[in-house]
């Protein structure tokens, strides 16, 4: 892939905006900084989705995520055209949800023909009242307790099962009913360069059944009148930049696809995984989205070819790909800590609470001050969250034009796994969240109150206070 932007330090917030060199060009979401829609109004200040940033501020509230449904849109439908013109079979792009699951982000990915990979009740319970499709949604998990066993079997979605205690739970559960729709996760033991938090492909992993059971698993999946197998899955991890891995994912599932043959299973799907990365800074270089689904439709028609097997029904299930980029987080500028002859920080009314993505897996992130779009960069910050942990730092050597209390920042690339895995600590509401289109802004997310976060406190009687 040929970059798309200067490698560089950037000298002006203006300078991370999309760059289309041509008006054909699709611009491929996952290899942009900002969303499609990002850019400089009149009044020198970011714009998203046709809405000043600033005035979102104003308007919902701060710290604030803010989805550019343009993006996301746009993300599904390259997914789902480069399948169709590079496969010659069926296929299905199911999101991510984990990524970032609620109703408004599930519903438009349904609307765009996608079905959703849910991982636990509550993002079942979600997609369903998403008005997702039942035969559109799948039940992954490597624990999956019984209640969500049975919430998905009387959904009619389809369950990938993980491991050999969830095949006795779902013949315990299923004895008496119609056969259910299931798939296997397999462990494929191929490792590609991401963070060890989110390889998943690798053999040492809590997913899947390890390659060495597969003719045990098959025999005894193959005796179960209930379970109906149609198909296999298998993941090797997330923000992958090579193609290679997928490629030899895809070469070694065709040929446990073929080996389920001999067993009498019937198997017509195929669920290669996602894992497609995104550029964070202006030195990644992931592969665009059209280029990823070419490799792994070429392979995988080759290889069964090869096998003269008929080309199954190809599933994936991309989630930072299709959201991350999609979606920025806006934070008020607050105090500032000069350390002589070491660093400067720079404080706002957010951190570890919305994005425990940092702090987590130590991941990088870049900023811009959305209503000093084309002032120079002239400072280096680390960027600090208002809570009470050292480690709570959103950016550190954070390059930024000089800032003043009550500015906007806004950090790039936080649409998946920030509101997803946000939290309370500190006893902080969680954010709102807002989607942009044509001008036009709608809250997808109320922001919690202080009254939101006691809802669940119980004070027995004894606890309460009494005059002495």
């Amino acid at each position: 892939m040929v970059s798309t932007h200067p490698t560089e330090v950037q000298h002006t917030g203006s300078q991370y905006l999309p760059q289309k060199h041509n008006p054909t060009e699709n611009i491929s979401p996952n290899q942009e900084l900002l969303p499609l829609t990002a850019k400089v109004n009149t009044h020198d200040c970011l714009e998203i989705g046709g809405c000043d940033v600033t005035t979102l501020v104003q308007q919902f509230g701060s710290p604030l995520y803010i989805l550019d449904e343009e993006t996301l849109r746009s993300a599904c439908r390259q997914y789902r055209d480069a399948f169709k013109q590079y496969y010659q079979g069926e296929s299905q792009v199911l999101y991510a949800s984990k990524a970032w699951n609620c109703l408004a982000v599930c519903a438009i990915a349904a609307s765009e023909g996608l079905g959703i990979d849910v991982v636990s009740g509550g993002e079942l319970y979600t997609a369903l009242n998403a008005g997702v499709s039942p035969d559109k949604i799948y039940l992954h998990g490597n624990n999956k307790s019984q209640s969500e066993l049975v919430l998905a079997i009387e959904s009619g979605v389809t369950i990938v099962v993980d491991n050999w205690q969830e095949l006795h739970n779902l013949v315990e559960l299923t004895q008496n009913s119609q056969p259910i729709r299931i798939m296997l996760r397999l462990t494929p033991g191929i490792e590609c360069h991401t963070h060890e938090y989110i390889r998943t492909g690798h053999l040492d992993s809590k997913f899947g059944f390890d390659p060495n059971e597969l003719d045990e698993v098959f025999t005894f999946v193959s005796k179960q009148p209930s379970l109906n197998c149609v198909g296999l899955h298998a993941h090797i991890g997330s923000q992958i930049f090579e193609l290679q891995p997928h490629r030899d994912l895809a070469a070694v599932m065709v040929q446990w696809f073929r080996d389920t043959a001999k067993y009498g299973l019937n198997l017509t799907e195929l669920n290669i995984g996602g894992g497609l990365g995104i550029r964070y800074t202006e030195s990644d270089d992931p592969p665009s989205i059209e280029d990823w689904v070419k490799i792994i439709c070429e392979v995988l028609q080759e290889t069964c070819a090869a096998e003269s097997l008929p080309l199954p029904r190809l599933l994936c299930e991309p989630g930072r790909s299709l959201i991350a980029t999609a979606c920025v987080t806006a934070y008020t500028i607050g105090a500032t800590k000069v350390v002589p002859e070491i660093r400067t920080y720079l404080s706002v009314d957010g951190g570890m609470s919305d994005n425990p993505r940092p702090i987590t897996y130590q991941s990088v992130y870049r900023a811009i001050v959305a209503n000093k779009m084309s002032a120079s960069v002239t400072e280096t910050v680390t960027v600090a969250g208002k809570h009470c942990e050292s480690g709570d730092i959103l950016i550190k050597n954070a390059q930024l034009p000089k800032t003043e209390p009550g500015d906007i920042l806004v950090v790039m690339g936080t649409g998946a796994y920030n509101y997803s895995m946000a939290s309370n600590y500190n006893r902080l509401p969680r954010l709102a969240a807002v989607v942009v289109s044509n001008g036009e802004a709608n809250l997808i997310l109320q922001r919690e109150t202080y009254q939101d976060l006691i809802r669940q406190d119980c004070l027995p009687e004894r606890l309460k206070k009494s005059e002495v």
